[in-house]
């Protein structure tokens, strides 16, 4: 058996959270102060805690700038590739702990708050999540943009909510406005035909101010840039020239709102009354990807292979990769082609090798009604002139297809961008598939069924094109930020290596029967536990068992993530403790959290039953503490930093074949907590890292999704099959828990029993028996904690640090550079230098 690290040997490496020093401390304090005098211009008389939040930020700022500035100037010297992650949403979270971590200043930062007389966590809530996404797609973008290149994306104030989340109202410490970068983005006009060829003419302008958020490696003095775009109307905006019908693209409204492209992210319902909400959509995704090509290629031309002249583009794709996370910024294909054929006048067939060269194509989801696609009316009117090149770009690729298979129009019908049947419509998968030179799913499942299923005869056709690249997190936030007490065991055990080579987490399988730390992993464990029940008493006003069972299922509203399959589960237990109260009985706190699209009606409606069901199970006194169910609001990263370290049970549902992959599978089992779910996403690729024996797997696999949509899905057969999913449904049909509205989920147990596209009744009897068994384990504390550790022992694979390699070595063509650019001792050091950097950003 491994032994622990001696004291001595422990001494010898660096903390986790960084040196303490009383140098550090000294200088921390000392520009806390200046900041909140001179910035804020407050004294600790009337500063707020707001203030002192700004303060800190500023200060751990401070040490960011000279590391910014360095990482431009030897990017512009050395003159890498450089990759370009174009994304519609980054869902960061909170910058402030992230940073003082990756900069090892966490432990010096505590110190210096603590003698200032403060309390770093109070300082800490003030910061807002930033509202740059909602769900899986913006949490994987937010990761990756963590390691690698500009991010630029378009900088969103509000996103989707019913409530809006104003999360820039009091400004943001961390971005820096560049208005001497901002662009022209047009829309509309019309394409006049000359002897130079097309030109867009007659359009309207809308100006995309750039916003830089610096990106700190971790520990490694590299900075790298996030690029965020927000919309301002240009200087000659002149309401007379609005004087057009109100169904004409230009009318008034259409002017005054030109801050909205960036305003929100998809639309809050009352926007939705006054403005085509499609409209707005592809507004946003052609805003970002034109702001984005005009400043990619206005660097290119700065560096050296961007200086000879027309003929310099030949060396793009060798130094610009754009990866593009799902189809939001397909535009970006077309809209490449028209800058090298219209602007920088390049011939069709280079411009289109030099554009699939460049591109490179991540697709995120499986379901049909997910894959973007646009009416060609709304194209016509929008954007007219990249209409006529995905036309240009279709028949190109429908000719060699055609050629391929001369006698299949069914095949060039599938193959088709522009889809015939009702109204046309151009698919934006098929759009980037043709226009990259590699597509990848997000785990091994998924990009198996894409493969063979979804893009069939595009994999077909070029069968090299297609890769896989699972998904991972960063260890850094999902470990060391949110559950120090676990990262710091692993490192007493093991060393702190792991943080960046997540690999050697598997060293812990060493200590699986290790009395002392299979207590110390309980320990902190149940510290987490304790910590957030204080943390749900608090804001929710509810008190739970922290001996209890902490069940978890957090995510994006959705029916193929089945939160209804879990209510149902809750449901039954109710029935259970009902009909025998005395009965042994496992505590349960059930905690689902997640948030619905605005007009996604079933989406809210499976919220509406969790938070009726939790309605009467938290208040009939013979359920007591055995079994509560808590609906986490307004979920977010913040809030994911604080419930997954608590986290029991991991709820990974989703119907086999439906998940791309997902994250919070991966951040649950680095923090200790075992996963019941479904053969779906990456729970496949976990069960294969950990031992199926280590997870709680049930369910149909994807051949048994397939067999029975073939066969036939009939709910009824398991209705009148199973007793205790019948007096489930039978409860909600007849109001049991809605009982002013006997009818309120007639809507739900319709879908349930006629419409259920993911067959919630065919799993349940499955699920049921494997929450037994997770009861069962549940009971032998040592035997859980065994398990525990073998998944965390289990996770190195899912680090976001391999999924970067494997792009970069893979799909981008670049290698990994450890650029060794020395910490300024000063900021004075970096502001002298500053002025020519900041013209090669």
């Amino acid at each position: 058996m491994a032994t622990p690290l001696t004291d001595q040997e422990k001494r010898k490496q660096i903390s986790i959270r960084g040196i303490v020093g009383v140098e550090n401390v000294a200088e921390l304090k000392k520009g806390f102060n200046r900041h909140l005098h001179f910035t804020l211009v407050k004294d600790r008389n009337i500063a707020t805690p707001r203030d002192y939040y700004f303060a800190l930020a500023h200060t751990v700022r401070d040490h960011l700038v000279g590391r910014w500035i360095r990482t431009q100037q030897f990017y512009y010297e050395a003159d890498p590739k450089r990759v370009y992650y174009l994304s519609l949403e980054f869902y960061m979270g909170r910058t402030l702990q992230n940073t003082m971590i990756n900069l090892g200043l966490q432990n010096a930062c505590d110190e210096a708050i603590y003698q200032l007389g403060l309390d770093m966590e109070d300082l800490e809530e003030m910061e807002e999540d930033a509202g740059l996404g909602n769900g899986g797609l913006g949490r994987l973008a937010g990761t990756n943009c963590l390691y690698k290149g500009v991010a630029p994306l378009s900088c969103y104030q509000y996103y989707t909510v019913e409530e809006a989340d104003d999360w820039l109202r009091h400004g943001n410490p961390w971005e820096k406005a560049r208005p001497e970068y901002m662009l022209p983005v047009h829309f509309y006009g019309r394409v006049e035909e000359t002897k130079e060829g097309s030109k867009w003419v007659d359009t309207q302008v809308v100006l995309a101010m750039p916003y830089d958020t610096p990106i700190p490696g971790y520990m490694n003095n590299t900075v790298n840039t996030m690029r965020l775009w927000s919309a301002r109307a240009p200087n000659d905006f002149n309401l007379r020239d609005c004087k057009r019908t109100s169904s004409s693209p230009g009318n008034i409204l259409a002017h005054i709102v030109v801050p909205c492209i960036t305003f929100v992210l998809f639309l809050c319902n009352p926007v939705l009354q006054f403005f085509e909400g499609k409209e707005l959509r592809l507004k946003q995704e052609y805003f970002v990807v034109a702001a984005t090509l005009q400043d990619i290629i206005r660097r290119f031309k700065t560096t050296k292979k961007g200086t000879a002249g027309r003929t310099s583009f030949e060396s793009f794709p060798d130094k610009v990769a754009i990866q593009l996370n799902d189809t939001h910024p397909a535009m970006a294909i077309p809209e490449l082609m028209r800058i090298f054929v219209d602007i920088e006048k390049l011939d069709w067939d280079t411009a289109w090798d030099l554009t699939k060269r460049t591109f490179a194509y991540t697709n995120h989801t499986v379901l049909p009604e997910a894959l973007e696609r646009w009416p060609v009316e709304l194209l016509e009117t929008l954007l007219p002139r990249h209409l006529q090149i995905i036309y240009q770009i279709n028949q190109n690729h429908l000719d060699v297809i055609a050629a391929l298979f001369p006698e299949d129009m069914d095949k060039l019908r599938r193959m088709s961008l522009i889809e015939e049947d009702g109204c046309k419509r151009v698919n934006m998968a098929h759009l980037c598939i043709v226009g990259s030179h590699a597509v990848n799913g997000v785990a091994e499942i998924h990009s198996n069924i894409i493969k063979t299923d979804v893009f069939r005869d595009f994999s077909e056709l070029e069968p090299e094109k297609f890769q896989n690249k699972t998904n991972g997190i960063t260890p850094r936030r999902w470990l060391l930020l949110c559950n120090p007490g676990l990262a710091e065991l692993i490192a007493e055990v093991i060393g702190e290596d792991y943080v960046k080579e997540l690999s050697q987490l598997e060293k812990l399988n060493d200590f699986v029967d290790d009395a002392a730390f299979i207590r110390d992993v309980s320990k902190v464990k149940q510290d987490n536990k304790l910590k957030f029940a204080q943390f749900l008493e608090k804001e929710y006003k509810v008190k739970i068992n922290p001996s209890s069972i902490f069940d978890v299922h957090v995510k994006r509203i959705h029916e193929y993530k089945r939160q209804v399959l879990n209510c149902l589960h809750i449901i039954a237990m109710y029935n259970r403790i009902k009909k025998n109260p005395n009965a042994p009985f496992v505590p349960r706190t059930m905690i689902i959290g997640g948030k619905a699209a605005p007009g996604y009606h079933m989406a809210k409606m499976i919220i509406k039953l969790i938070t009726s069901v939790a309605d009467v199970v938290n208040n009939d006194p013979v359920v007591g503490d055995k079994l509560k169910v808590i609906f986490l609001e307004n979920y977010r990263v913040s809030l994911a930093e604080k419930v997954i370290p608590a986290t029991d049970l991991s709820e990974q549902i989703s119907t086999a074949g439906t998940e791309a992959s997902g994250t919070g599978n991966m951040k649950f089992m680095l923090n200790g907590a075992l996963t019941i779910g479904t053969m779906d996403g990456a729970n496949v690729e976990m069960a294969e890292e950990a031992g199926e024996e280590n997870l709680f797997i049930f369910g149909m696999r994807v051949e048994d999704v397939a067999a029975m949509d073939k066969k036939g899905y009939d709910a009824m057969v398991y209705y009148n099959s199973i007793p205790e999913l019948k007096q489930v449904m039978d409860q909600i049909k007849s109001g049991f828990f809605s009982p002013k509205n006997p009818e309120l989920f007639k809507d739900l147990t319709e879908m349930l029993f006629k419409y259920d596209r993911f067959k919630v009744f065919a799993d349940f009897e499955e699920y049921m028996k494997a929450q037994a068994r997770v009861s069962k384990l549940y009971q032998n504390p040592k035997e859980w904690t065994k398990m525990v550790i073998k998944n965390i022992a289990a996770t190195g694979k899912f680090s976001s640090d391999r999924t970067i390699t494997e792009y970069a070595t893979e799909v981008w063509g670049v290698e990994p550079t450890d650029l060794k650019i020395p910490a300024p001792n000063e900021p004075r050091e970096a502001i002298e230098e500053t002025a020519r950097a900041l013209k090669k950003m």
